[in-house]
């Protein structure tokens, strides 16, 4: 077996179920996340692989300010 070098931060493609995982979310609502396109996603053979910078911006992108709404 080849030892796996790769960490969680290093890991540039992620799985759907590494991606579930990764954003607490289940099997299903992952993959319509994938099917339309809200997570671009590659396939390579039989496999669908996701780039954790297209998680990381899906992440930024829902970002909400505590600021806004704030009445002060």
């Amino acid at each position: 077996m080849v030892p796996n070098h790769q960490t969680e931060q290093t890991k540039f493609l992620l799985s759907p179920e590494e991606l579930s995982e990764f954003l607490g979310l289940g099997r299903t609502y992952t993959y319509r996340l994938l099917t339309t396109g809200a997570i671009p996603s590659v396939r390579i053979g039989r496999l669908r692989k996701v780039r954790r910078t297209d998680v990381d911006k899906f992440i930024d992108d829902r970002l909400e300010s505590g600021a806004e709404g704030c009445s002060e």
